[in-house]
């Protein structure tokens, strides 16, 4: 409940009274205003001016109270509030709460254990899609959905840039273009595992921790590729033809890529479904609340991982080839072609 004065302009202009007026007049009778300040040695205190208890809680005396104020003749006057605007009771909201200067009504929810907030965000945009809003109002969806939409919006950038920094440094280390091209479609082909393994266990696509795992897993993919071709263009200088160079060199990586593969493996099967182990009790736990944040993270970088492993040492080597014999046909279809040209 509230108490409402509302000022009758044209009445207020009779007077030569205006809204500010009045109003800074009410604040002061009501809150008080500090005219000075009350020293004691070196402690300071606020002398506050206004109205007494009684005159503040009472209706009828605020009806009657006198705005006291100099007219344009410098004349004193004094007019009762009744004569200038209207005082009535209604209800009005607790606190007004405003974001860029407009005034807001948040709404919060929580869902429930075991269901997806995804899913019950989607389930409410279905149900207020045909809900009609008065006239001057709008709908916004905040909080976690406009955090993941950000999320996601930064962690898209932040992979963009690093492919594209990796592609050119790669153009610059291998003088080439084909070869880097296989490098990153290796990246893009590895995501396969991450969402094999995201459907495997049920889990939604977590924008910011298996995000994370995606860019952190492109990182091990390209440098087990660029370690790989980097051997084969190494060999195939030593004098081996192409496919001895692929063979070689995919039967001298096999055991590095392997291992790093394994130990990555393992060292995130603790993080990503919770295992502990105490040390003062010799046990081990099992399902730590830690487990849910990180498992999205860790499913990604496993299931990536153990499909990339399996890229790197069969796939590649046969796109590797591939676009070898490719070129190299290109190459001499070419030459057989300017030739023919020139005789």
């Amino acid at each position: 409940p509230e108490l409402r004065v509302e000022v009758d302009r044209e009445k207020a202009a009779l007077y030569g009274l205006n809204t500010s007026l009045i109003a800074n007049f009410i604040r002061t009778a009501i809150n008080g205003t500090t005219p000075s300040k009350y020293r004691v040695k070196e402690d300071e205190y606020d002398i506050t001016v206004r109205l007494r208890k009684d005159q503040r809680e009472s209706v009828d005396a605020l009806k009657t109270l006198k705005i006291i104020y100099n007219n344009d003749q410098g004349k004193t006057l004094s007019v009762p509030l009744i004569s200038v605007a209207e005082i009535t009771t209604d209800k009005g909201p607790g606190a007004i709460r405003r974001k860029d200067l407009k005034r807001v009504v948040t709404i919060t929810g929580e869902a429930l254990e075991g269901e997806n907030p995804n899913d019950v965000l989607l389930k409410v945009k279905e149900r207020l899609a045909d809900y009609q809003l008065a006239q001057g109002f709008t709908l916004e969806f905040t909080g976690q959905s406009k955090e993941q939409d950000e999320a996601a919006a930064f962690l898209g950038k932040a992979f963009l840039i690093a492919i594209l920094m990796i592609f050119l440094i790669l153009v610059i280390q291998f003088d080439s273009l084909n070869q880097p091209l296989i490098i990153m479609s290796a990246v893009i082909i590895s995501l396969v595992g991450v969402f094999l393994g995201l459907i495997i266990f049920q889990m939604p696509f977590g924008i910011i921790m298996t995000g994370i795992g995606v860019i952190s897993l492109a990182g091990v993919v390209v440098n087990n590729n660029i370690v790989l071709i980097d051997f084969t263009n190494q060999l195939r200088k030593r004098g081996n033809s192409r496919e001895e160079a692929v063979v070689m060199a995919g039967l001298t990586r096999f055991r590095p890529v392997t291992l790093t593969a394994i130990t990555t493996i393992l060292g995130l099967i603790p993080l990503s479904f919770g295992i502990g182990f105490d040390m003062y009790s010799f046990t081990f736990s099992f399902g730590s609340e830690s487990a849910d944040f990180w498992k999205s993270m860790g499913i990604a970088v496993i299931f990536g991982l153990g499909f990339a492993t399996f890229l790197t040492l069969v796939l590649v080597p046969v796109i590797y080839l591939t676009i070898e014999e490719v070129r190299d046909t290109l190459r001499y279809n070419l030459k057989k072609l300017f030739a023919k040209k020139a005789d």
